[in-house]
């Protein structure tokens, strides 16, 4: 029996993703890819930071903040997956670069060193501005008839009004 020629493995790795016309679902999604997009980077810049204060967190609250960010980071994380793999079935690239993730997104960093209570508000208010994210998310998505991704900005937007409750809650005095 003969053997067959291998194929190059150049040939079969030299495939450049690029973005496309969805297959199903929506057609002019540009809106809603922009803010999907958004989104996902505010995910990833807010998993990385809560994770960093999820380390770094001390005081006598040190033990229920260090698990509570430990849930919310592990969320994030998984979500900005499914936020990327809905972007890539509408045909779009999900964002490679993180320079453009950092301008894209609403969540900015601390200049000083926070305490416990800072990190809280800090990371309270960062679920805030992305739950409006979300909801707006949702608004494009409902007018383009998206709604796949509507009810992905109504899931997410449920975990960020939740953690910012619960951050807020932890805050008081």
């Amino acid at each position: 029996m003969p053997k067959s020629k291998p194929t190059p493995k150049s040939d079969i790795l030299a495939i450049v993703p690029v973005a496309s016309a969805p297959h199903t679902g929506p057609r002019d999604i540009s809106a809603v890819a922009k803010a999907l997009s958004d989104v996902l980077s505010d995910t990833y810049r807010l998993t990385f930071k809560t994770h960093a204060y999820h380390w770094n967190v001390e005081g006598p609250l040190f033990y229920p903040v260090h698990i509570l960010t430990e849930g919310q980071y592990e969320n994030l994380f998984a979500a900005a997956d499914v936020l990327a793999e809905r972007l890539r079935a509408l045909g779009r690239l999900a964002p490679m670069h993180m320079g453009k993730m950092i301008a894209e997104s609403v969540i900015k960093d601390l200049e000083a060193v926070p305490s416990a209570r800072e990190m809280i508000e800090d990371l309270q208010r960062d679920h805030a501005r992305i739950a409006s994210r979300m909801h707006a998310l949702f608004a494009l998505a409902e007018a383009a008839r998206d709604p796949v991704t509507a009810d992905l900005a109504t899931q997410r937007s449920a975990f960020h009004e939740k953690a910012a409750w619960m951050l807020h809650a932890t805050a008081a005095t």
